[in-house]
């Protein structure tokens, strides 16, 4: 749809948006429908009391249902968005860099030559491919043997809807793998369920998607701030490596970071300031009477300006072998050390450039009439290099 009024959803019928996308071309174009659009999100399932005429002419109050699940997707020129929307969706951005744009030109006069209109053809082929191959994904129960061992930032409320986005990220790529893995049965209640089970490269492929979706970027601090967060750091990690104790269990003050960095007071009550809101620091103790305690959430994390996710967990510690050949995933800043505040055990640690291997030793179904089969000697991996877009370059992908 283009727009929406602010009551259009209720009315959409009770199953017609059940497992489907809800696509709104501008997020203006459902400011009025934007309640409805979080409820849907939320509960999965929209319900609404209207006053209306029976047979006779009396009014009476007739219910109407709208179920789910549906999946909403929108895009936005703002630069504000609707906090309460924003934090029940994925986000993401547009590359806006020079060497995507120069891309995009690039594309935009090769679409003008015979090789892009026979490349234009080409697209029909590749998009019906497409297709096809997510025809063939059947809805089974996926199941986490890992879920109580990771771990998750926990010191700000907003984490437990992002928290549940990793998870369905998690399975999501597990779903999607699911013809190569082995489909396991149940018994529950006289039922028999169908399930299948998270693999450990899965939850290495979400730890990196993660960093890009739903990280952050040094690059969004002052180069003052990013300086006295680096000396923090410096200073914590001394006094942590003398003591023995963990990055989570020392508390320090801002008379410490003076003394450690030789700054002036109002220097770093500025930037601690700044620090605190962009949540690098925790406050644990600051009423009236006490001095101000802090725990450093931030662990050396990339400091070249790419973004990355605090308090995720390393695969290695879950027992993932980084030694099996494969490709890796040559996502930007998948290399960043994986650590900070979170919930769950296992704290601590470190992540390095995972390769992946995925064991493929079956016959997948047909795509395009066509029965695929891979060698047994051969080790296909998932996790392969990503570049520019180039059939969606014109729309600044």
């Amino acid at each position: 749809y283009s727009a929406m009024t602010g009551q259009s959803l209720f009315y959409m019928g009770e199953t017609n948006l059940k497992h489907k996308i809800l696509a709104i071309a501008e997020e203006e174009g459902a400011d009025q429908a934007s309640y409805a659009l979080k409820l849907l999100q939320s509960e999965g399932e929209l319900t609404i009391a209207s006053t209306g005429k029976d047979a006779d002419g009396n009014l009476t109050t007739q219910e109407y249902h709208v179920e789910g699940p549906v999946m909403l997707f929108s895009t936005t020129t703002a630069i504000d968005i609707d906090e309460e929307l924003m934090n029940r969706c994925i986000i993401l951005t547009v590359n806006e860099s020079r060497e995507q744009t120069r891309l995009i030109h690039e594309l935009q006069r090769e679409r003008e030559t015979l090789e892009g209109l026979l490349a234009n053809e080409d697209k029909k082929a590749v998009i019906q491919l497409h297709r096809n191959a997510q025809r063939l994904i059947k809805p089974l129960k996926v199941v986490n043997p890992y879920a109580k061992q990771l771990t998750f930032m926990d010191n700000q409320t907003r984490s437990r809807r992002d928290h549940m986005k990793y998870l369905t990220m998690i399975k999501t790529v597990a779903l999607l793998h699911q013809h190569q893995r082995k489909i396991k049965m149940v018994t529950h209640q006289g039922k028999a369920l169908e399930y299948i089970e998270v693999e450990l490269q899965d939850i290495a492929v979400v730890n990196a998607l993660a960093h890009e979706v739903l990280g952050r970027s040094l690059d969004e601090l002052p180069p003052q701030s990013s300086k006295l967060l680096q000396i923090i750091y410096e200073m914590v990690s001394s006094h942590c490596g003398k003591d023995g104790i963990n990055q989570r269990d020392y508390r320090f003050s801002r008379r410490d970071i003076r003394e450690y960095s030789g700054w002036g007071l109002t220097q770093v009550a500025t930037h601690c300031q700044r620090l605190e809101a962009m949540e690098y620091l925790v406050i644990y103790n600051g009423r009236r009477g006490q001095n101000i305690q802090y725990e450093l959430c931030y662990q050396g994390q990339n400091q070249q300006g790419k973004v990355f996710m605090l308090g995720l967990i390393d695969p290695l510690e879950l027992g993932y072998d980084d030694n099996l050949p494969g490709l890796k995933l040559e996502l930007p800043g998948s290399n960043r050390p994986q650590i900070g505040v979170k919930s769950g055990p296992n704290r601590g640690g470190h992540n390095e450039n995972k390769p992946i291997k995925t064991e493929v030793n079956a016959e997948t179904p047909q795509l395009n009439g066509k029965t695929h089969k891979t060698p047994n000697n051969i080790t296909p991996s998932y996790r392969t290099p990503i570049t520019p877009l180039a059939a969606n370059a014109t729309d600044g992908v």
